[in-house]
């Protein structure tokens, strides 16, 4: 039998989402609590893996087992109980067995959020950059974002990894301002099929770049283009970055749900 597990985790004191020797992550506790419950040993595959500190509101992982789940509620039940207080699962259920969390995602959904005052907060956790140089323009960043929409190759934007395959498709990108208990609070939202490797840090980076020395907004661009990871930024703190959402359905209802929201339809 195949299940898929809907978890939400705090990324502050993990050593990233996937399993490593002699360390704690995300995907080594739920996979310890559900051989605790199971009595067997289980594996998780996930959609796929976030780095050390990088949170996740939504991330999907599919296990198998040998017999059926009786009472799902009472498990997941359990399951929390037993799981530590910075990671959670919110849904269990039965999928086919040819489902895969992270061959049958069509899309991700990422957030940085950056505090943007020249004093921090005490009540602001550290999910988040605090950013206090430079008041960041709203307009500025999505002229900046804009040029990543489409189908690019993101080398520029990757740190060094193995897998030689550069390009994604970028479907949504934009900036948008809250003020929260008094602070400004900036979210960058990008929506693609695939991202590499600190691939959204590294944009963070050139977006606060062209801010602070207040460069042109086609930077963006000519970085893009330029397919060298030498003209880009240093990569920003992961302790801002969120899995917001993972896809396995049409993106384009996603996105058009997540414009609705914005416009307070």
């Amino acid at each position: 039998m195949r299940y898929i597990i809907c978890f939400e985790f705090l990324g502050t004191d993990f050593f990233g989402s996937q399993k490593q020797p002699d360390k704690r992550t995300v995907q080594g506790e739920i996979e310890k609590a559900l051989c605790t419950l199971i009595k067997d040993k289980i594996n998780i595959i996930p959609s796929g893996r976030t780095d050390a500190k990088v949170s996740a509101e939504f991330q999907v992982a599919h296990f198998d087992v040998s017999e059926k789940i009786e009472n799902p509620n009472n498990f997941l039940y359990k399951l929390n109980c037993i799981l530590p207080d910075d990671v959670k699962v919110f849904e269990l259920k039965e999928v086919s067995a040819n489902f895969h969390a992270q061959k049958d995602a069509k899309y991700k959904h990422y957030r940085y959020i950056i505090q943007n005052n020249r004093v921090a907060s005490v009540f602001c956790n550290n999910c988040n950059l605090f950013y206090p140089y430079v008041d960041l323009n709203i307009e500025r960043l999505n002229q900046a974002l804009s040029y990543l929409i489409g189908h690019h190759d993101f080398s520029a934007f990757k740190s060094v990894c193995d897998n030689p395959y550069n390009d994604c498709n970028i479907f949504y990108a934009h900036a948008k301002q809250e003020i929260i208990k008094r602070q400004k609070f900036i979210f960058i939202d990008i929506i693609g099929n695939r991202f590499l490797y600190n691939m959204i840090r590294t944009i963070v980076g050139q977006l606060l770049l062209i801010e602070r020395n207040n460069l042109n907004p086609s930077v963006m661009d000519e970085v893009l283009k330029s397919k060298d990871r030498a003209k880009a930024a240093n990569v920003v703190d992961a302790c801002g970055l969120v899995l917001k959402y993972v896809g396995y359905d049409n993106v384009e209802n996603y996105i058009q749900k997540i414009n609705s929201q914005k416009e307070g339809k």
